[in-house]
């Protein structure tokens, strides 16, 4: 009898879902693509659940003295609090991929942001007020911990403001890009600081925290690209400004005058690289600020090209592949057959 329940109670929330996935999409394929496909959020979310937990593993070989209930309850608030700040990563994330974003999808994002740094800072206090009355413990991990996650709330936020003003401004925001670097720079740099220290005072402490090692280097790996970044994307803006002349109006009508970056015609305020590829300046400036290569040829923009060779990739390029000639045969000379 109890089977019978538990199958029936399945059978219908089974029904259930299917109902609802049929009222949204209103047609039967639409509807099996949408029961059927895997969710992204979900797919990172348990990735990132499963090096959660293994490095929650070696810090138990750390702290095996404090092994206890409260030991467990903190940790599985800890991964359930760590859960809701990749959800909210990948729905700010997702912002930028959507068109139309809804008032309620602000009143979540905002009350999440919002109580996942007021726990956060109130687990800290807590973290650091029993240290400092019982001395050192497993409650050094968690305020590390609840550290890193707050430099986390701090960057979905910033990108949450960063987006919803970008989808308020009728036309793309060329800024926002660079907000977005310096972002992760800074972000990244804070949590350096706080990885170096917590080891430090590990080493000091107990030994050295193996359980913290992969996201040390994952998190220094960060912050040398973003740093890269910087460097190179300013180098590629100022020779853009210095060295890449503006594109007239005879180059434009010469060439097909639509920017391939944003598929819009280019009318002023264009571009020409050393490959004689012509696109938007403020498209270039944003483009340049993940990679400097041209959108079109792949040209390294930072590595110095004369004018001949930028015409002779140029006149390759609409000449099209050459078909190669067959080898002469040795000792054939086509003269000698007249003479």
């Amino acid at each position: 009898m109890r089977e019978a329940g538990i199958m029936l109670i399945s059978t219908a929330l089974t029904c259930a879902v299917i109902g609802n996935a049929y009222y949204q999409r209103k047609q039967f394929y639409p509807t099996v693509v949408h029961i059927t496909k895997s969710n992204p959020s979900m797919t990172h979310l348990l990735e990132k659940v499963w090096y959660a937990v293994t490095e929650t593993c070696l810090a138990f070989t750390v702290f095996r003295d404090d092994f206890s209930p409260k030991f467990i309850a903190l940790f599985t608030l800890l991964l359930f609090l760590k859960s809701f700040h990749w959800l909210a990563e990948d729905r700010v994330d997702y912002m930028e991929r959507s068109p139309v974003i809804t008032w309620l999808f602000h009143l979540r994002v905002g009350t999440l942001l919002i109580l996942l740094f007021a726990i956060n800072l109130t687990m800290i206090h807590y973290a650091y007020n029993t240290t400092a009355t019982k001395g050192p413990s497993v409650q050094l991990v968690f305020g590390f911990e609840y550290a890193i996650l707050l430099t986390v709330v701090f960057n979905i936020s910033v990108k949450y403001i960063l987006h919803t003003i970008d989808l308020q401004s009728e036309n793309p925001w060329d800024n926002k890009p660079v907000f977005l670097l310096y972002t992760e720079l800074i972000i990244g740099l804070l949590k350096v600081i706080l990885y170096v220290a917590f080891v430090t005072l590990m080493v000091k402490l107990y030994t050295l925290p193996l359980f913290a090692l992969r996201a040390m280097y994952y998190t220094m790996r960060d912050f040398k690209k973003a740093f890269h970044d910087i460097v190179m994307s300013r180098r590629a803006i100022r020779n853009m400004n210095t060295l890449y002349p503006d594109a007239t109006a005879e180059e434009l009508a010469a060439a097909d005058n639509v920017c391939i970056i944003c598929r819009e015609e280019m009318v002023s305020a264009s571009k020409k690289l050393p490959c004689n590829h012509i696109f938007h300046t403020a498209c270039l400036r944003s483009w340049f600020q993940r990679q400097q290569t041209c959108p079109t040829c792949r040209l390294n923009i930072l590595r110095p090209v004369n004018n001949n060779q930028g015409n002779r990739q140029q006149n390759q390029a609409q000449a099209g592949p050459q078909v190669p000639q067959a080898p002469q045969a040795p000792g054939f000379n086509p003269i000698g057959m007249y003479t």
